[in-house]
């Protein structure tokens, strides 16, 4: 029985209707024959005619094969709703069902709560034209149904432009095997509600589709002995990487340059999980260059436990004159390895924006150039801001030191320079009005500085003061201990 004839007149302001929280998916409670979205109102139809991503107006041999008169088959209640939801003219929706009959047997109600349900999940607007002009079937297919109902329930953060572009590229059986491999994730351990940030990041028709979920499986044990599942939380497209021929070989180098210790590689992976986007002749090639300066593998190897990014680092723009500029300051390939071990930032980080002003502060304060001192200072300001290091020089000058004295105190003490001059302020503040000392005596210790305030400074001075009175140096108060300590 065809449906009763609908009132021409539409309501001068439309009422766009939101499904029920209860069931989104199955049943639309105080069903409206004419649901509108807000993004297609009256007026705005006509600004759709040129919109690039709108085949169904722009396919002139649609228009050709379709009629210019609404044939009376058509369901208006259905032509009502595919207007007011998708902003689709009359001819348009005609073309439509004639190219989609299945849309035309289905109940203006089914359609209507589909349009819902892809609305609740974030295909609204623009998205939702594109995706019902270039994929039909997702207003009709059980399977496209179900797939909703199951991204409305458990994968919340799935981006709407990526939920989309599935819909759009993929048949719908390819529904049910997705779902099925998602809940694998779970299964496995995969926090559910960081699974829609976790598809974001990967090829879904790779992952997913094409491989099967054995396949997928495979790959998670695997991933077990390397920190899954926070390892793909973090670095999601490691899911994209082939297991037999670009994961497992990877992890094969890494541990050989390792001398095959799997835990230590490991380490390695979760500190940086971006290492194993690195290739294995990309690996081989770094090896390379560092045995070609006199490295052992084992030596690279723990350069990469503390930095592992130390191979995603060009050799040809900084490796190459980095080393350079250590060879010049007198270290060899072992000074190199330890140097590397305690300040692996020197290779990555700008010349022009952070190294070369951060060697004119060294300079101005008295270090020479090309000598070793130079090079171990430089190692030790990498970790602290050119801003930093500005205001630690400029404290020192405000208290009365001299760059002579400055250099004094970094040359015995490097890390002096890469503390934070708040902290440091406080401590000379305690050194000098708290416990009543001479500021000079930073000169002789300046390691002083590096200890925490009040976990160590004051604590200790609070315990030896009435002990060993206030002629103990402040080497002895902070590296002896007391029967009270």
């Amino acid at each position: 029985m065809a449906p009763a004839a609908l009132p021409a007149s539409f309501p001068p302001t439309p009422i766009r209707i939101s499904p029920t929280l209860s069931s989104p998916h199955s049943a639309v409670n105080n069903l409206l024959p004419f649901p509108t979205a807000s993004l297609f109102l009256h007026g705005y139809i006509a600004g759709l005619e040129h919109a690039p991503l709108l085949p169904l107006r722009r396919s002139p041999s649609c228009f050709t094969r379709c009629t210019t008169s609404t044939s009376p088959s058509i369901s208006k209640a259905t032509s009502v709703l595919f207007s007011q939801e998708l902003g689709l003219d009359e001819r348009e929706v005609e073309c439509l069902l004639q190219k989609h009959p299945e849309l035309e047997l289905a109940s203006p109600e089914s359609l209507h709560r589909r349009l819902l349900s892809l609305q609740s999940v974030g295909i609204t607007g623009l998205g939702l034209h594109r995706t019902v002009a270039r994929r039909p079937k997702t207003l009709t297919s059980p399977e496209v149904g179900r797939f909703i109902d199951f991204v409305h329930k458990e994968l919340e953060g799935l981006e709407p432009a990526k939920l989309e572009r599935l819909l759009v590229s993929s048949h719908p059986q390819f529904f049910p095997a997705f779902s099925a491999k998602v809940r694998l994730l779970v299964d496995h351990g995969m926090p559910g509600n960081k699974l829609g940030q976790v598809l974001n990041d990967v090829n879904i028709s790779k992952v997913f589709g094409a491989r099967p979920i054995e396949g997928l499986e495979r790959m998670i044990v695997f991933l077990k002995g390397y920190g899954w599942p926070e390892l793909i939380v973090r670095r999601p497209s490691l899911l994209n990487l082939d297991l037999e021929n670009q994961l497992i070989p990877r992890v094969d180098y890494l541990a050989e340059v390792g001398a095959g210790d799997r835990e230590a590689t490991g380490l390695i992976i979760n500190k940086w999980p971006a290492i194993l986007s690195c290739t294995v002749e990309h690996f081989r090639s770094h090896i390379e260059f560092w045995r070609s300066i006199g490295l052992a593998d084992k030596e690279v190897f723990k350069i990469a436990m503390v930095y592992p990014q130390i191979f995603s680092v060009s050799k040809e723009r900084k490796l190459k004159p980095r080393i350079e500029f250590l060879h010049q300051c007198k270290m060899n390939a072992e000074d190199i390895s330890k140097f590397l071990i305690k300040a692996p930032l020197f290779v990555s980080l700008s010349f022009e924006y952070n190294l070369s002003k951060k060697l004119a502060f060294l300079v101005k304060i008295g270090y020479r150039h090309r000598t070793r001192e130079l090079a171990l200072a430089v190692g030790a300001v990498t970790r602290t801001s050119c801003e930093n290091l500005q205001m630690v020089i400029d404290l020192f000058f405000s208290y009365g030191f001299s760059r002579e004295n400055v250099l004094t105190m970094s040359m015995k003490h490097p890390q002096v320079l890469q503390y934070n001059h708040e902290s440091m302020e406080k401590k000379i503040e305690f050194l000098v009005e708290g416990m009543g000392r001479e500021i000079g005596e930073l000169l002789i210790f300046p390691a002083f500085l590096g200890y925490k305030l009040d976990d160590r400074i004051r604590h200790r001075y609070e315990m030896n003061k009435e002990i060993r009175g206030k002629g103990i140096s402040i080497n002895k108060l902070l590296s002896s201990r007391s029967r009270s300590s």
